[in-house]
């Protein structure tokens, strides 16, 4: 049986976002000292995982309402974007590099996410190609430092789920969200809106493209904060908007509904938008953001 330990490379740093650990922090602080930790502290957030350019500003509202003091495990959920999947996956590393500092998998959570037989594993080259669950760590890291020595993460690559397994992922993983020392970082961008994209959805109504796509989101935005997976799920039916982390989404919002059968009471609230482009015309095209929280009480 081989000791060696199996690391995840910062595979995006140097384009993503800073390789510099120096660099990086300094801009990380500069985005979270200009939001407010209005609903702290968060036992989930929803956060954007394009390239810190472009989302770095927004993700800072979310992660501002982390709480490091009783936070000691940090599940990431996030999309699929290389591999086909249906189930969720679990990595096959030991550590997760990040140019602040190293962090580490949760080896006895995964062996129990494993022995459910609900998970596959990930291959690393899986693992180092995929973006939405790295693009959380150096904001994970930056929020914990704090208490880095107590920390332990758990990603999880979250496939196309079929509505069933997202309830079935869901209830599975609430009892993890019952516990105060966990917080769920829930990884999606929004819409994705151009025909590069092959989402061109418009109502005239709202005036400008950008503002259309606005109104799209926000309404997808309310249903998640009324915490009602079915809404949801009739939404994205109906509207089809490209939400990359549609089903991470999914499985949270099954995962409060089955909490909130005990008496739990949750509420969600989202506290930025941000878009990538101002969309004018049809060869236009942009990437949504938006950063939120839950808190229990």
């Amino acid at each position: 049986m081989s000791n060696r330990v199996v690391c995840r490379e910062a595979s995006h740093a140097g384009s993503w976002y800073s390789a510099s650990g120096s660099q990086l922090n300094a801009q990380l602080e500069g985005w979270l000292s200009q939001a407010q930790s209005t609903i702290r502290p968060a036992r989930a957030i929803i956060a954007p995982h394009a390239g810190y350019t472009y989302c770095g500003a927004c993700a800072a509202h979310a992660y501002k309402q982390v709480d490091p003091s009783i936070t000691r495990r940090v599940f990431i959920l996030g999309p699929s974007h290389h591999v086909p999947l249906s189930r969720c996956a679990l990595t096959p590393a030991d550590i997760y590099r990040t140019p602040l500092y190293d962090l580490r998998i949760d080896q006895k959570v995964n062996a129990d996410l494993l022995k459910t037989g609900l998970f596959e594993k990930m291959s690393l080259q899986t693992d180092e190609d995929e973006h939405s669950i790295e693009m959380h760590l150096p904001y994970t890291a930056k929020a914990m430092e704090s208490h880095k020595d107590e920390l332990s993460i758990v990603p999880v690559l979250v496939g196309a789920l079929s509505e069933s397994k997202e309830l079935e992922y869901g209830k599975l993983l609430s009892k993890y969200l019952a516990d105060p020392s966990n917080l769920f970082i829930i990884s999606s961008d929004f819409c994705h809106w151009g025909q590069r994209f092959r989402y061109t959805y418009y109502d005239e109504s709202q005036g400008e493209i950008y503002r259309s796509i606005e109104h799209l989101d926000k309404m997808g935005m309310s249903i998640i904060e009324q915490l009602d997976p079915m809404s949801f799920t009739n939404y994205l039916k109906k509207y089809r908007n490209t939400i990359c982390g549609r089903h991470p989404i999914g499985v949270l919002l099954n995962a409060v509904a089955e909490l909130r059968k005990t008496g739990l009471e949750m509420n969600f609230s989202f506290l930025n938008y941000a878009q990538s482009s101002q969309c004018r015309n049809w060869q236009d095209s942009s990437v949504s953001y938006a950063a939120g929280a839950l808190i229990v009480h």
